[in-house]
């Protein structure tokens, strides 16, 4: 996953991922990207597009 620079850190994406993978931690998003099975739930819960999938 990539966090752009404008990435407020509200815990929107942590809130709806499925199998609780995100944690929002001092101005950080962190993943656990070895679980995500690429359902693009915290893409779309994003109030401001400032995630994306990593190619």
């Amino acid at each position: 996953m990539i966090v752009k620079d404008w990435c407020s850190f509200c815990g929107e994406c942590a809130g709806v991922c499925p199998r609780n993978l995100i944690q929002v931690r001092e101005y950080n998003l962190v993943f656990n990207d070895d679980e995500c099975r690429d359902c693009d739930t915290c893409i779309k819960a994003c109030p401001i597009n400032a995630l994306e999938k990593e190619d």
